[in-house]
């Protein structure tokens, strides 16, 4: 006997409907799995064997092959195992439909005693069974939560396969059992204190340039001295960000749900991630793709912060890799047997040393560092990814007596109030526009919202010259101006606010060769 009923899988953070075709026939005991399937698919032929006769069922005897359609698609994990042992059922005739199986998907990993096990990318199936016109889903007691953020879908939690049998036995819907707020506001996770600015002594001027790079999303580079503050300002970046839009957040948990990284309260992600990979990270964990083609960092820090520590030490390839995600918002993976494109759209924050003894900018400690090393050093941060960088602020290094007795720093409630304010801005701005921050524009909306006067023009220009400027760092500058006017509630930019943004462009005098000693950093 033949029968078909549908699963998902998801490839990359994309989800597709898969068709589960089963055939029984008499003959020699025969079990086959086709259609492209990998390890852990093919293991599913123990797993429901096992699941089916512990289940109180009988395992048919005779040939049975079981199709996953389409055939050129690969097929990865155990989230089909549900779908299998139902459709097995259904071609022995051990149980009885009263509904039709078109209008059905079935998700969920089995284990040996029949009981169901949660799977990755619920989030991503249930909107695409949405969309494809599927009316039920019948998805591990453990998933609901996830899945009932998509609305227009009757969701059936089940913990056994008998209970999702009974799913498909009964003429109409079982009412659930489980007692869950439908208000996506309520699902939210409640959030947790961060670490506050007014714990920093003595670097308001790079407090105040993570604020302008928070209010519009600009990537920021420090550089300093080791101990300077640079990881401690990173770290208390996200307490001054915006709170995320509601497609924002259910856009991150459906990239957190094929991650397999939702956490069992955090329903609906709600803070803007904050990803802090390790230099010696591999090129996969950072890009995306590999044998499971999970998304990588620069995933996972979508529509929040990607903080890289000790820049330079990064591989090279990892470095030029974030050039078209910091321009385009995605990264595209091609590998020879698939090609997926992972949204990308996050705030880029670099911290370096200035040297690679780290002493360069400290009167206190001498640099052992020759020209040649600190210019070798410097190479391996291109000129390409430096473009993209909107604030590059030189940290100075703190005295004793800054650390002990130093004033505290702004408050994180006080500047993320001047955060609000300005985000605030750029929403009414941009609200037609489908962008919300300055980072965000493109040449023509710049020309719209940048204008300048004659004097403010050929400043730039004189600049431009100087620091030997491409056209998008000329851009960016624009942006960054254009920032700094919205935090202190202006319609124009004026003079101070583009030799602010000016200012936030220091790496390339060390780059270009016109070292910064000591004594001119800290003064």
């Amino acid at each position: 006997m033949f029968c078909r009923l549908n699963s998902a899988t998801v490839i990359g953070i994309a989800a597709s409907i898969i068709e589960i075709e089963v055939d029984l026939k008499k003959g020699l005991p025969l079990q086959s799995i086709v259609g492209l399937p990998d390890t852990a698919v093919k293991e599913a032929r123990e797993r429901v064997s096992a699941a089916i006769r512990n289940s109180g069922f009988q395992f048919p005897l005779g040939s049975l092959i079981i199709n996953l359609a389409p055939a050129d698609l690969r097929k990865v994990g155990s989230i089909f195992d549900l779908a299998i042992a139902v459709g097995i059922l259904l071609a022995s005739n051990q149980i009885q439909k009263k509904r039709e199986t078109e209008s059905f998907i079935f998700v969920g990993e089995l284990s040996l005693d029949g009981t169901l096990r949660p799977v990755k990318g619920v989030l991503s199936i249930a909107e695409k069974a949405r969309d494809e016109g599927i009316e039920t889903m019948v998805l591990p007691v453990q998933n609901y939560h996830e899945a009932s953020l998509v609305t227009g879908l009757s969701l059936h939690p089940v913990s056994c396969l008998c209970k999702a049998v009974d799913a498909l036995c009964e003429e109409n819907d079982a009412p659930l059992s489980m007692n869950v707020s439908t208000s996506i506001g309520k699902r939210k996770a409640s959030e947790k204190g961060s670490a506050d600015f007014s714990d920093v002594r003595g670097q308001n001027y790079a407090i105040r340039a993570a604020s302008v790079a928070a209010a519009g999303s600009h990537n920021m580079l420090f550089i300093g001295s080791p101990g300077s503050g640079k990881t401690m300002i990173a770290n208390r970046i996200p307490g001054i960000l915006p709170p995320m839009s509601e497609n924002e957040s259910l856009e991150t948990t459906k990239i957190y749900s094929a991650a397999g990284l939702l956490q069992e309260l955090e329903v609906l992600v709600s803070r803007r991630p904050f990803r802090m990979p390790h230099h010696t990270a591999s090129d996969v964990s950072i890009v995306g793709g590999g044998r499971n083609t999970l998304p990588g960092e620069i995933t996972l820090a979508h529509n929040g912060v990607l903080f890289m520590d000790e820049f330079p030490e990064f591989k090279n390839n990892i470095i030029q890799a974030l050039r078209q995600p910091l321009e385009n918002g995605y990264i595209t993976v091609s590998r020879a047997d698939y090609r997926f494109v992972y949204p990308a759209r996050f705030m880029l924050v670099a911290a370096m040393n200035p040297c690679p003894c780290g002493y360069l900018f400290d009167s206190d400690c001498e640099c052992r560092c020759s020209r040649k090393h600190i210019n070798r050093y410097f190479m391996k941060i291109s000129g390409p990814i430096l473009d993209r960088i909107g604030i590059q602020v030189v940290v100075k290094p703190l005295k004793p007596y800054d650390v002990i007795e130093g004033k505290p720093a702004e408050s994180t409630e006080s500047i993320r109030h001047r955060v609000m304010v300005a985000q605030a801005i750029q929403s009414e701005r941009f609200s037609q526009s489908g962008i919300n921050n300055n980072a965000l524009m493109n040449t023509e909306q710049i020309k719209q919202y940048c204008s300048l006067n004659r004097a403010a023009r050929n400043l730039l220009y004189d600049a431009a010259e100087k620091f030997r400027l491409t056209a998008r760092s000329y851009h960016k500058i624009l942006q960054v101006a254009r920032t700094v006017a919205d935090l202190d509630e202006r319609v124009h930019i004026i003079d101070e606010d583009l030799l602010e943004a000016l200012s936030y462009r220091e790496v390339e005098r060390i780059l270009y060769g016109e070292r910064i000693d000591a004594e001119e950093v800290t003064s």
